[in-house]
């Protein structure tokens, strides 16, 4: 059975890239677009490349039409936690305002499937540090209340119209292209594991643990830390789930267990077989304890398994993509 095209928003960036790069690997007909401001020409590869504003309802209408899009995985948005909560407005203007204007667009251009790209950070901090699909949302950030707002536009708009949509609510992303093909380029990146890599190379001068007195193990935070590579694949599942005629769901992408911050930066210590320089800071406000999914139901409703479920190997791919942009760098 022939498909149309594929329209990937946000597809030079670190999440996006990875997905487009397994699309083109399937075969998909994709198109990339992405106004470059947080992604990378490079990590588009082959793909075609609109450089755009997703808010931009004229251009974008065109395009899905030019392209026959049948589906639209949206990535593009602002993902940084602390500089939401400085500039409130710039995230519901780019994360929520934007998606409004492209959820228009798939409207009138008679679009079918949509992959929307959500966060964890939708939940704010589950009472048991486990969140499952069904645990009641209570953002605590800007960045997270403008991508349950997007949830909450996608929900309306397929009760009121043939449009059908995955929503998947990401944990801690990490890791790179097992071949360093692509990887998380980000300026000043804040996930943990990029930032020990980092530091491991010298290209920062020390690693913070911002508390260290949680009621956890070893007292450090713990997260649930999905390979970039799994995650990807989760989207070309729901791609599948949906061609087969699947009711529009929300499902959380994690591997269902933690590690704690001491345990990744000993990982990283242990893979580059260099010491870090680690301080200890005070907790950060809003940080939870622990957060870890609750992720049956994606394995259920989308047949979708882990194949990069380890840390070191999360770790061990991340590591060669910092030693790539060391000797190449974007």
């Amino acid at each position: 059975m022939t498909h149309g095209g594929i329209l990937v928003t946000g597809g030079a960036g670190y999440i996006g890239s990875h997905a487009v790069l397994q699309l083109r690997e399937r075969g998909e007909r994709v198109v990339v677009l992405d106004d470059l401001s947080r992604g990378f020409r490079r990590a588009v590869l082959d793909a075609p490349l609109v450089v755009g504003n997703v808010g931009d309802r004229g251009t974008v209408e065109a395009l899905l039409r030019e392209h026959a899009i049948e589906t639209v995985m949206h990535f593009a948005a602002y993902t940084i936690v602390p500089e939401s909560v400085a500039e409130p407005l710039k995230y519901y203007g780019n994360n929520t305002c934007a998606t409004r204007a492209l959820l228009e667009a798939c409207t009138a251009a008679g679009v079918r499937h949509f992959v929307f790209s959500s966060t964890a950070a939708v939940y704010g901090i589950p009472a048991d540090g486990i969140a499952a699909e069904t645990t009641a949302t209570a953002p605590i950030n800007p960045y997270g209340t403008s991508k349950l707002m997007s949830e909450w536009m996608l929900a309306g708009l397929a009760a009121a119209t043939s449009l059908r949509y995955a929503a998947l609510r990401y944990f801690n992303v990490a890791g790179s292209d097992p071949h360093s093909r692509i990887g998380q380029t980000t300026p000043n990146a804040t996930l943990l594991v990029k930032v020990a890599c980092e530091a491991a190379l010298g290209k920062r001068s020390h690693v913070s643990v911002f508390g260290t007195d949680y009621a956890t193990p070893d007292g450090t935070g713990v997260r649930d830390y999905i390979h970039v590579e799994d995650l990807a694949r989760a989207h070309v599942d729901a791609l599948a789930y949906l061609r087969a005629g699947g009711a529009s769901t929300t499902l959380n992408v994690g591997y269902g267990h933690g590690y704690s911050v001491r345990e990744v930066l000993a990982s990283v210590e242990r893979v580059s077989g260099r010491s870090l320089d680690i301080r200890e800071e005070p907790r950060r406000a809003g940080d939870p304890p622990a957060l870890i999914a609750r992720a049956q139901r994606i394995r259920t409703e989308l047949g979708w398994a882990p194949r990069l479920d380890d840390l070191d190997t999360i770790v061990r791919t991340a590591w060669a993509w910092e030693q790539r942009l060391q000797r190449d760098p974007w």
